[in-house]
């Protein structure tokens, strides 16, 4: 996998921050300079947190655990849901739920729920009820699944959370950070990186920003489902070998 280079976080305009009027002092040692009330995010720094970043959730696939990533604002959600679906990981791009991980327990109850209406319908079941309570099912699974279906795989909680903007997924952070969740986050200028494990320190309005690194990350994983992969095949063929031999 191609490195992310200065130049190419350049060009997605990664260095952008927010007005110097609307700063978090606590970015400073991220902050390279300020031009016509613009804070410039230093990009040789940004360029050492993406590869920790990556580094790590490389680790995470490896162990086959997932990662879950949240990004529900208009010029992120489409990104990172294209992204994220390639590598199979939950997502949340429509709407934080407030307990969404502090009370998965309820959350994973919803999830059975939508998953037995799936069931009524593939084993004919639903027909048998009047049309009044199939459309109140159906809307039921609909609005369920709008805010829960790219996690209803999940069945236990997420090793690590990645955040694309951690203002606007304020209550994601505080969830995490109460369960003791690892936290990878993109960062502007005008946030407060204390809450965070991993701060990637970016412009997280841009689409062409966001798509930069929440791609390379997925990238990351690619390779560490990659590694995953091969060693769990050279397993299964060592465990097949004796047994072969056995039988002749």
């Amino acid at each position: 996998m191609a490195k992310l280079s200065f130049n190419d976080l350049l060009e997605a305009g990664v260095h952008f921050g927010h007005l110097k009027r609307k700063w978090n002092p606590n970015m400073a040692p991220y902050i390279f300079d300020e031009k016509k009330g613009i804070h410039v995010i230093d990009l040789n720094k940004s360029i050492i947190k993406i590869e920790e970043s990556a580094a790590a959730l490389k680790q995470i696939a490896i162990s086959g655990k997932k990662v879950l990533f949240v990004a529900t604002k208009k010029q992120a959600k489409d990104i990172v849901e294209n992204l994220i679906k390639e590598v199979n990981m939950p997502y949340v791009t429509e709407r934080w739920t407030g307990g969404m991980l502090t009370n998965f327990g309820t959350t994973r109850k919803t999830i059975r729920k939508m998953h037995s209406i799936d069931k009524m319908e593939q084993d004919g079941t639903m027909k048998t009820l009047s049309k009044r309570e199939q459309l109140m099912l159906s809307r039921q699974r609909d609005k369920m699944d709008k805010v829960l279906g790219s996690i209803s795989d999940m069945t236990r909680l997420p090793a690590a959370v990645f955040i694309v903007d951690i203002l606007k997924e304020h209550i994601a952070v505080k969830e995490a950070k109460k369960l003791g969740i690892p936290i990878f986050a993109m960062v502007d200028t005008n946030s407060d990186p204390r809450d965070i494990d991993f701060v990637i320190p970016a412009n997280d309005d841009a689409t062409k920003s966001i798509s930069a690194i929440v791609g390379y990350m997925t990238e990351s994983i690619k390779e560490g489902l990659a590694v995953r992969k091969t060693a769990k095949s050279k397993t299964e063929k060592k465990v097949e070998k004796p047994i072969a031999a056995k039988a002749e």
